[in-house]
């Protein structure tokens, strides 16, 4: 894994994604309640990138791989970096929710 996968999170496929869903990983929409109000993947839990570190306890202990994504992929890389440094592992970073 390069450097700038293990500090943002290597970004998924859709069909990655969805099997390490189908295997227990923890989706996470780090975009606006607002946002996330108006439509978001089943069972994402929505906690906004700007909140993320404050709320980092809600995710529960590490190991269980965390598949992140926002509305175009910007605010999901920084939630992947802070979660790969608070020791979540694995992280990947969907990007787009289009992503899916």
């Amino acid at each position: 894994m390069s450097f700038l996968a293990k500090l943002f999170g290597h970004g998924a496929t859709r069909e990655e994604a969805h099997r390490l869903v189908k295997e227990g990983a923890l989706v996470l929409d780090v975009r606006t309640a607002q946002e996330f109000g108006g439509g978001h993947i089943q069972g994402a839990l929505n906690i906004p990138v700007q909140e993320l570190e404050a709320r980092m306890r809600e995710l529960g202990p590490g190991p269980r791989p965390v598949v992140v994504y926002c509305r175009s992929g910007a605010r999901s890389s920084a939630a992947a970096a802070m979660l790969t440094r608070a020791g979540h592992a694995p992280v990947v970073n969907l990007g787009a929710m289009g992503n899916w």
